[in-house]
């Protein structure tokens, strides 16, 4: 489309089926998509209520008072790597590559490579500041003698589900439901297990069942709000929606290996574990293989 035409305004709004752009007329750039406000609306809904609802349901163990096993915590939890790391790979670093303005592939990669370098380091400054709780590991971070380890949960809680509700965020930001879809169901499955460590965690730790069921519901609302900042962040510009993604990759990747793959190494089923996470991966590319017909 010629773009250069002398009448037309140094900037204007073009409409393409459902979407609108900004388009810059001397340079032929496209600077801005206006996503349509009720599409937003309601995939954002949807990916919101996902992280809530998927993370809420992980406390139904201490409603019903039911104990997993050392083994099948493993298993589980290597399971829901093996599906991150899969959402991570064709839902946020291969998109991101294919939506960077470049001469090729190696220019794209290359973008890539900084946009997960970017979300990534963010969260090992965040671990290394801000006074957390891992869920079996301990205190962390500068002064966390002084924070009363509940608190420590709840910043644990920010660390770890704010970043996933935003890679969430970011993928239905997209718009495209090739990513979106898979990406909602492959956190959505994880965060059941996740959700459910954090209630029997906090029940380990003394708590009481009613505060661990608040508090997991806690962490689903973190994720929930995530999803909306994420996608706000990116349906405004359509420059920033390949660094958001690449980014949100790099940040997951950091608490795959920091957060997940550590806790499935701790009892004595590493080689269990393993095998589920290999299991995750495959589900999750035959997942998004089945989304992309």
């Amino acid at each position: 489309m010629d773009w250069s035409h002398p009448e037309w305004p140094a900037f204007f709004e073009e409409t393409y089926g459902s979407e609108s752009l900004v388009i810059d007329r001397q340079n032929g750039f496209r600077l801005f998509q206006i996503v349509p406000l009720e599409f937003l609306n309601n995939f954002v809904l949807l990916g919101a209520s996902v992280a809530f609802l998927s993370t809420s349901l992980g406390a139904l163990p201490v409603v019903l008072r039911i104990r997993f096993s050392a083994r099948l915590h493993d298993i589980t939890m290597g399971i829901c790597a093996g599906v991150m790391l899969g959402a991570t790979l064709f839902s946020l670093i291969l998109p991101a590559m294919d939506r960077f303005e470049g001469e090729g592939n190696l220019q794209k990669a290359s973008l890539a490579v900084g946009g997960l370098l970017l979300g990534g380091g963010f969260l090992h400054v965040a671990n290394r500041f801000i006074p957390h709780e891992h869920f079996f590991r301990g205190a962390e971070g500068s002064n966390s003698e002084a924070i009363r380890r509940l608190w420590l949960f709840i910043f644990a809680v920010g660390i770890h589900n704010l970043p996933e509700g935003m890679a969430l965020g970011v993928g239905t930001g997209t718009g495209d439901e090739s990513i979106s879809l898979p990406l909602m169901t492959g956190i959505g499955f994880q965060n059941v297990p996740e959700g459910m460590i954090v209630a029997l965690a906090l029940v380990a730790e003394g708590f009481s069942a009613r505060t661990a069921i608040l508090v997991t519901m806690a962490t689903g609302l973190v994720e929930s709000l995530g999803v909306v900042l994420g996608a706000s962040a990116v349906s405004f510009s359509a420059a920033m929606l390949p660094w958001g993604l690449s980014a949100s990759g790099g940040a997951m990747l950091y608490i795959i290996s920091s957060e997940m793959i550590p806790e499935t190494q701790k009892n004595g089923f590493e080689h269990q574990a393993t095998a589920g996470l290999m299991v995750g991966f495959c589900l999750m590319m035959i997942l998004d293989n089945a989304f992309q017909a």
